[in-house]
């Protein structure tokens, strides 16, 4: 086949694969958190992450996440919800799942990812919000790495506030949640809501 006939194959399947992908897309579960200092709207990656995805969506269909608190938060890193309440008491969750974190997606700025301990395969309902690309948490071959399962495509901006928030009332190991605490009101599916580009501010 010469280069031109090779061309002709090529600009003939790039509609169809661009079709593909943006179906691909448009299929995406999204979900909706509704937070004390605005709305995060994040977008899940299901294809990448199955059974993280399956887990997170149960708990929020559960209505598990409604009134948890984000009882860690650090400026340039991160933040963490999941499974606190307002009175730093931790609800009850279902079985661990497993890690898989090797499914190619970075802990980018905007993403979201699985809190666990040290094992690899710890993870329940916890997760946090990347707010800038944290290379020491993503999977090599000498590191586990956290899962990452969803991105933020609009309201990057609402996850910075919450950062930001002053901290240190609490002792350890709260010592990092806003003085102020900072509730996910309600999270819920939602769809249809257009993907923004995420980026985060450079501290």
């Amino acid at each position: 086949m010469n280069k031109i006939s090779l061309l002709l194959v090529q600009l003939t399947l790039l509609p169809i694969l661009l079709a593909g992908v943006s179906a691909h897309a448009a299929s995406r579960p999204q979900v909706l958190l509704k937070t004390d200092l605005g709305e995060i709207i994040i977008e899940l990656y299901p294809e990448k992450a199955p059974v993280t995805v399956a887990n997170f969506l149960q708990y929020v269909d559960e209505k598990f996440y409604n009134g948890v608190i984000f009882h860690r938060v650090v400026p340039n890193f991160m933040i963490q919800t999941g499974s606190v309440n307002y009175d730093f008491v931790r609800r009850t969750t279902r079985a661990n799942i497993k890690n898989e974190s090797g499914n190619g997606l970075k802990n980018t700025c905007g993403t979201l990812a699985m809190a666990r301990l040290s094992d690899a395969d710890s993870a329940s309902s916890q997760f946090f919000i990347n707010l800038k690309h944290n290379r020491h948490l993503d999977a090599d071959d000498g590191n586990d790495g956290y899962t990452v399962f969803a991105k933020v495509i609009k309201g990057i901006r609402i996850a910075e506030a919450i950062a930001a928030e002053t901290r240190g009332l609490y002792r350890p190991p709260y010592h990092n949640a806003p003085n102020v605490p900072v509730r996910i009101l309600k999270a819920q599916r939602s769809r249809g809501h257009k993907v923004h580009k995420t980026s985060c501010k450079k501290r």
